[in-house]
């Protein structure tokens, strides 16, 4: 089989996948998700990798079928970590994405009372993004000790399905540049994202999460050496 064939085939098992997903992910409520989420944060926090990370990036949740971000943000803000949240710009079509330095007012009331982001513009996909307003340092390779990633699914081999239009790949290819370690890779996603029985179709863009969160369980992903 072509390599152009093996590519086809590959995208077309995605597309079924992502269609089945979404559709899972639907007939969760409101209420599952934050219950559900409240336990992928509580295996976060515990997590050595975390509690040393001095820095850390973080994507702000879609409003609806989506594991919710906002107790993980305030939770690395009050601790004092460095965050970075993504930026897709107004070009969707270049599928391409930084992550913003959060660079907030001292001592501004926002921050306790855990809404600060609720206020910022929002892209076409209805996600807060930092505003103007806030100066605007983009993070550079090395900088970031701990990515939390999003996707519509995963595996227990480290495989993730994304969206589709590879934001999270290219930003880690450069992050990544030169043979950098960093950042970790930590997946999170809520109970109907897991597929137990079969492997998420991969190429060789597709970055091997390292860890993946779920709410009844933590994957280690083995990688060869």
């Amino acid at each position: 089989m072509s390599s152009s064939s093996t590519n086809n085939d590959i995208r077309s098992q995605k597309q079924a996948l992502r269609k089945l997903i979404r559709s899972r992910m639907k007939e969760l409520s409101a209420k599952e998700i934050a219950a559900q989420s409240a336990l992928v944060w509580e295996r976060l926090f515990q997590l050595p990798e975390y509690q040393q990370a001095s820095s850390i990036g973080l994507f702000l949740s879609m409003p609806k079928h989506e594991i919710n971000t906002d107790a993980a943000l305030n939770n690395a803000v009050q601790n004092g970590k460095t965050v970075y949240v993504p930026e897709v710009g107004k070009n969707f079509e270049l599928a391409d994405m930084d992550l913003i330095k959060v660079i907030l007012p001292e001592n501004d009331d926002e921050i306790n009372n855990e809404i600060f982001h609720k206020t910022w513009p929002r892209n076409k996909w209805n996600i807060p993004e930092p505003p103007e307003s806030m100066e605007r340092v983009a993070a550079q390779a090395g900088d970031i000790d701990l990515l939390v990633v999003p996707g519509l699914a995963f595996d227990a081999k480290g495989g993730r399905l994304g969206q589709g239009k590879g934001y999270y790949d290219r930003f880690i290819a450069r992050m990544r540049t030169g043979g950098e370690e960093k950042p970790k890779l930590v997946a999170v996603g809520l109970e109907p994202q897991f597929v137990h029985d079969a492997d998420i179709p991969v190429t060789e863009h597709d970055f091997i999460m390292d860890m993946i969160l779920l709410p009844n369980q933590t994957v280690t992903v083995k990688k060869d050496s």
